[in-house]
């Protein structure tokens, strides 16, 4: 299903936020950690919510939401991609194939690239996922600034990480993208 998020129910968010709990959880605890209560998002909520289900619920997630992003001196519209991912129990079967629904609906949004980032540990998963399918560009290598979701007195208001950047081209060609961090 796709979905506005202003048409997620609370029961929706309530189940969402169990299934982020359960699929982010075994990655750290400090992962599940923004999923408490029926919290359905990390830092900024999506604006839209590609979701998967089977007979068990929540089966697949991702979260896209329209923004610019600096790139080098460059402002830069994207659909930025996050809060992906996939029940623990159906990891290795494939169900993120299905997720590739995301590319029309970017062309839809009519933004020039989709990005994202993941940690370095997802990315043979993403190379085989999108990258050997010619739908995005992995890079590595590139420092990315962000905000914390949340101001803490003890904490940098902003934060860079070292992560695989994927581009996904989309009213662009890759060959467009700025260069820098």
């Amino acid at each position: 299903e796709v979905r506005w998020e202003s048409e997620v129910q609370l029961t929706d968010h309530a189940e969402l936020a169990e299934f982020f709990r359960k699929s982010y959880g075994p990655t750290g605890a400090f992962n599940a950690q923004p999923f408490e209560g029926n919290r359905s998002w990390a830092g900024a909520r999506p604006e839209l919510r590609i979701i998967g289900y089977d007979a068990r619920g929540v089966a697949a997630h991702l979260g896209l939401l329209r923004r610019f992003i600096k790139v080098g001196g460059v402002d830069l519209l994207v659909a930025e991609l996050g809060l992906y991912a996939v029940r623990p129990d159906l990891e290795g079967l494939g169900i993120s194939h299905a997720m590739r629904v995301t590319y029309p609906i970017l062309q839809e949004l009519g933004v020039p690239f989709g990005f994202g980032t993941v940690r370095p540990a997802l990315e043979k998963h993403m190379t085989r996922l999108v990258e050997r399918q010619g739908l995005a560009t992995l890079m590595s290598g590139i420092r990315v600034r962000s905000t914390h979701p949340d101001v803490y007195p003890n904490l940098s208001p902003t934060r860079i990480e070292d992560v695989i950047v994927v581009v996904f081209p989309v009213g662009r060609s890759i060959s467009e993208w700025p260069a820098g961090t």
